[in-house]
């Protein structure tokens, strides 16, 4: 098999065929990519800048193209389509803004025993970066790759999801047609052993957006070669709902967080921990809710058919366990379409509330006190993202979890902001997307260390005396 289709998870239809890369294809891609670098990474910050920006101007006048394509590939409703790909113009245009400013050389202090030196830390680009990118947001998630490691002067080799090709050619086309130099990025396109090709490959770095249980392996693979890696996994994000919050707005951006995508969001939420004084009037709050959404017009299908199995065990393991069933039950799996969930009083060994659902189910569980509803957050593998709602202690709460990111009386919102980091920590993964921070990920330091003038005493010298390292011992005692 040469090629492969792309499905509409709405009805089954082909959207359209595209070529699987072979190994010597992907290594292909990826010498093409590394020839560019040697123009695209000499240029001036400024000229990147203007092909950014142009590119950017690209995207904005193909916006409904681009929303149209996100929809047809992932099922999800045409406004959650279009409203990804804003959200993805907005960091393109951070990063090729930002980058000449966060990356330019730094001086730094050397200190009294060198003192008479000069030293300097640079910013440079690794040279060609190979993004996975996933389904579920299939131009927002490796655009925090792809146009930060761009911006930062490096060439990238995209392998967009087997689901949302489509999305992956298109970036690249938009790409070419605003720049001079060919093959600055790359999108090669096959199942996941194109995958697999790209991290054997020539790369220099890699960043990777998936389950935890890829992740692992990607990383096992890059490092044979020693490519670093840049994960960003699963994740198990909680909310904890304080006494004082307001409960309308808690219940609408939760709700909104673990529905929407039809749950497929790795930011979403997927447990509540609610102060026991309102724990019954947020469970009316959402299930006002959740009983007005409209599956498969509020959020479409499962993108990927094999996650409903997973949802569904789910969903069976916390009925077994005695958990209440507020709204919906096994048989809200369908064969696309999966209808809210809403669970109350989840054991915390359930797979419900230990492994990530991925799909539009939300459990609700009442602690005694947000100690409590802290400690029960952290006790999960993953620290992706989580929200807290409090109108007073929101701030004293969110500092205590054990995570990437935190929205405080929102969700979602740390995704959208271009200049702040977004990544996660234990099993969601490591290393940053997004601000200064993703820029520094695609950049390794440089260090430049020389004499502004010479003096008598040097100190890495066999001419060394023993005055003078008296004289350096004592610079040591005297200003440490």
């Amino acid at each position: 098999m040469t090629h492969f289709q792309s499905l509409n998870p709405q009805n089954g239809e082909v959207v359209a065929t595209h070529e699987i890369y072979s190994k010597e294809a992907v290594n292909g891609a990826v010498t093409l990519a590394a020839e560019s670098f040697k123009s695209w990474g000499h240029l001036k910050p400024t000229n990147r800048k203007s092909v950014l920006l142009r590119w950017k101007r690209e995207i904005v006048s193909r916006a409904e193209e681009f929303a149209q394509l996100i929809s047809l590939e992932t099922g999800k409703p045409l406004g959650d389509a279009r409203l990804e790909v804003s959200i993805a113009i907005s960091h393109l245009s951070w990063a090729a803004k930002r980058a000449d400013y966060y990356l330019k050389p730094q001086s730094r202090r050397t200190g009294l025993l060198l003192f008479n030196f000069e030293a300097e830390v640079q910013r440079i680009p690794f040279g060609v970066i190979g993004v996975i990118g996933p389904w579920n947001y299939p131009l927002f998630t490796p655009m925090g790759s792809i146009a930060y490691a761009l911006a930062a002067g490096n060439t990238v080799v995209f392998k967009p999801s087997e689901f949302t090709p489509g999305v992956g050619v298109l970036l690249a086309e938009t790409f070419a047609s605003v720049s001079e130099i060919p093959n600055v990025l790359k999108t090669i396109t096959g199942l996941g052993e194109t995958g697999k090709f790209l991290c054997e490959s020539a790369i220099s770095k890699l960043a990777f957006t998936g389950s935890t249980r890829t992740a692992k392996l990607v990383a096992e693979t890059c490092s044979k070669n020693m490519v670093p890696v840049l994960l960003e996994c699963g994740g198990k994000d909680p909310v904890l709902v304080d006494k004082d919050a307001n409960l309308k707005l808690a219940a609408e951006y939760t709700v909104w967080s673990a529905m929407a995508n039809a749950g497929q969001s790795c930011i979403g939420a997927e447990r509540v921990y609610v102060h026991e004084k309102v724990a019954e009037k947020l469970q009316s709050e959402v299930l006002n809710i959740v009983k007005s959404l409209e599956p498969g017009k509020s959020y479409g299908p499962a993108t990927m058919p094999k996650q409903l199995d997973i949802i569904k065990r789910h969903i069976q393991d916390a009925t077994n366990a005695g958990a209440k069933m507020l709204y919906g039950d096994i048989y809200s799996v369908n064969e696309r379409i999966v209808n809210p969930v809403v669970m109350a009083e989840v054991p915390e060994n359930c797979s419900a509330m230990t492994e990530e659902t991925f799909g539009p189910t939300i459990a609700i569980n009442t602690v005694k006190t947000m100690n409590e509803a802290v400690a029960l957050s952290n006790a999960s593998e993953y620290g992706l993202g989580a929200s807290v709602f409090s109108k007073r202690n929101g701030y004293a709460i969110a500092k205590q979890l054990e995570c990437g990111m935190v929205a405080i009386n929102s969700s979602f919102t740390f995704a959208a902001v271009p200049s702040v980091p977004f990544g996660g920590a234990k099993q969601s993964g490591y290393g940053r997307i997004h601000g200064p921070e993703g820029l520094y990920e695609f950049t390794y330091a440089r260090t430049f260390v020389r004499p502004r003038f010479e003096i008598p005493l040097r100190a890495t010298s066999f001419k060394r005396t023993q005055a003078q390292e008296r004289i350096i011992a004592n610079l040591s005692k005297w200003f440490s």
